[in-house]
């Protein structure tokens, strides 16, 4: 006796289309499961032998053969529980074959034969539709997530004994809600209201957002780094259909979409640890996960305390950084992960961190300094369009400026901005100036006469590399752009100078 279903499993933050062939045959009984399965798939057979005998259901005590093609694809998780034992119940008779049709099913079993939700729903919605099939057979916390696929039937599942019913002709399976879900990011309810004064970070920050730029602060402990940083999301717009569809992807493939939701809407913002690891902050494993740079994709990457990170963790950045994605070489796979993110970190000036502190000296040598310094290296720095330095305010600063702008006036500047770079940038299949390659670059970057001799004598004064040199370019672009300008005015290109505080006095 022979039956299939079809189930799917996780490739990097896609989906594969899995065939699930059963073969029941005469013999001693046994449960053999081939075609590449990791442990917690090879832990399957007992799942489902407990779940198919506590359904009410018979579990066939004879030599069951399970295939899972294609099967040179390693497949992984629980979640072809529910396609295997379906194909038990078909090719025992127990439930109807012709009713299995081009449905995929995914979801892992209890014991008692409850269908409980799984990772990755999302994309593998996406690679049912892409596979032509009929719909999806889905656990119910993960209903919203799969009815976000446009053109695909979704039912939703209780349990094992309900799905028969379904097969047999005798129940009906629900659809899930349609409505989405709101979902609050992280730092989506922390205001530009509270910052106090900190007139040209609270700028860096607006300039950042409206071009997609990385940007460094540096400044002494409770100058309100952290609190700037946290307030980003705040201004940033809401991602487009095609943006949230992808950053659910990573986050459904990692386990962190919240149940019953259906698509992440706002940006997400991320905030590892300084003891994180190079691959927890970019992805890896033995078997590949997404890292920190692939959680905030479409969002905000913030990293407190920059210099006390791990060398090797912060180098592994550089890639990300300017290719906007990760690819992680495996024995047993090659997956590439998205990574185009907004970088906010912050740093003290130097060990103690009062270095240039009005009130507190300074008790760190030179050398001490410098050591600090090169935690960062060069090569990464140069990647960093905007550093920014966030001094300790006087009581009169407090004073005149005792609140700040509302973070949705600025996200309006941040929008229109937007849309004036996208608008120039989307033939070349670019939405943000900080995407700009060099060709790009001289494009859209001209400058007038007056302009030129500005750049060329802040290149030769500060001694800056290419690559900051077309930084610069395109944050002025940006800075025109929040002005409305056509044209990059010498004003623009000074403004974009002065966010390179690193470069004018690197041993501060």
């Amino acid at each position: 006796m022979l039956a299939r279903a079809l189930g799917c499993t996780l490739v990097g933050i896609q989906a594969r289309v899995v065939e699930v062939e059963v073969d029941i045959s005469p013999g001693v009984p046994a449960f053999d499961l081939v075609g590449l399965p990791d442990s917690p798939l090879r832990e399957s057979r007992e799942r489902v032998r407990s779940a198919i005998r506590n359904s009410g259901l018979e579990f066939p005590l004879r030599r069951i053969t399970v295939n899972l093609a294609p099967a040179h694809l390693r497949k992984e998780g629980p979640g072809l529980d529910l396609p295997i034992a379906v194909a038990i119940l078909a090719a025992t008779g127990q439930v109807a074959r012709d009713r299995l049709g081009g449905w995929v099913l995914a979801g892992e079993l209890a014991l008692d034969g409850r269908v409980k939700p799984v990772s990755g729903v999302l994309p593998m919605a996406l690679a049912a539709r892409a596979a032509g099939k009929a719909g999806m057979l889905v656990p119910a916390p993960n209903g919203p997530e799969a009815a976000r696929v446009r053109d695909l039937t979704v039912l939703t599942v209780d349990s094992l004994a309900e799905l028969a019913g379904w097969l047999r002709g005798q129940a009906e399976l629900p659809r899930p809600d349609g409505r989405e879900t709101e979902v609050v990011a992280p730092g989506e309810t922390l205001d530009f209201l509270d910052i106090r004064g900190q007139q040209v970070a609270r700028r860096a920050l607006e300039v950042a957002a409206a071009g997609g730029h990385n940007c460094l602060l540096v400044g002494p402990p409770g100058t309100g780094k952290t609190m700037l940083a946290r307030r980003l999301p705040g201004i940033l717009p809401e991602l487009s259909d095609a943006e949230a569809l992808e950053v659910t992807a990573i986050y459904s493939v990692a386990g962190l979409l919240p149940p019953g939701v259906g698509l992440v809407r706002r940006p997400p913002f991320r905030s590892p640890h300084h003891s994180v690891s190079a691959a927890g902050l970019v992805g890896g494993g033995r078997v590949p996960r997404p890292g920190e740079v692939t959680l905030a994709h479409r969002g905000v990457l913030f990293l407190d305390e920059f210099a006390e990170f791990d060398r090797e963790a912060l180098e592994v950045l550089r890639q990300p950084l300017e290719d906007g994605a990760v690819t992680i070489v495996r024995a047993e796979a090659v997956v590439s992960y998205p990574a185009r993110f907004i970088l906010i970190a912050s740093m003290n000036p130097c060990p103690c961190g009062y270095g240039g502190d009005p009130t507190r000296p300074c008790a760190c040598t030179p050398h001490a300094v410098q050591r600090y310094r090169s935690r960062v290296s060069g090569p990464l720095l140069d990647r960093i369009d905007l550093q920014v330095e966030v001094p300790r305010l006087d009581w009169r600063e407090l004073e005149e400026h005792p609140a700040g702008e509302p973070s949705a006036i600025v996200r309006e500047r941040v929008v229109r901005a937007r849309a004036l770079a996208r608008d120039r940038l989307s033939p070349s299949g670019l939405a943000l100036n900080a995407e700009m390659g060099p060709s790009h670059v001289r494009r859209f970057c001209r400058l007038s006469r007056e302009s030129r001799l500005l750049l060329r004598s802040a290149y030769e004064r500060l001694g800056l590399s290419l690559r900051a040199h077309d930084r610069i370019l395109k944050v002025a672009r940006t800075v025109a752009d929040l002005q409305g300008s056509r044209e990059i005015e010498p004003a623009h290109l000074a403004e974009a100078v002065q966010y390179r505080v690193l470069d004018r006095d690197p041993a501060r």
